[in-house]
């Protein structure tokens, strides 16, 4: 069973910046791609950002593209989502998930494991 574990949400100004981290239980995610989703209050979950492991090929929706980078470090087994320029809009329970195939990545049916979320919220 594949575990993971979200930190660095917070309350932050519009503007502002967080880093997300996404501590993983595997020894190693050849293979696999990984992603951030996200769902506001009262919204779909919908995905924000992909990586595929092996390549580190990423993958944005619009609305973050230019603002938001995916990455992962592989001596920690560890995904980061850097966010910058936040907006209000952007508040939401952020989810770390794993996908066992390193396509489809878009899909929120691609993920596997989820791990319990983060709160990001970003005040006007």
């Amino acid at each position: 069973q594949v575990q993971l574990v979200e930190s660095g949400g917070g309350l932050v100004q519009a503007g502002g910046s967080l880093r997300l981290s996404c501590a993983t239980s595997e020894r190693t995610f050849s293979g696999y791609g990984m992603g951030w989703l996200r769902q506001a209050p009262g919204k779909e979950r919908e995905f924000v950002a992909g990586i595929v492991w092996n390549s580190g090929r990423t993958f944005y929706v619009d609305s973050v593209m230019g603002r938001f980078t995916i990455s992962r470090d592989n001596a920690r087994n560890t995904m980061y989502l850097q966010m910058n320029g936040l907006k209000p809009e952007d508040t939401a329970v952020y989810y770390c998930a794993a996908a066992t195939a390193p396509s489809g990545l878009r899909s929120l049916s691609a993920y596997r494991y989820w791990g319990q979320g983060t709160q990001v919220t970003v005040s006007s």
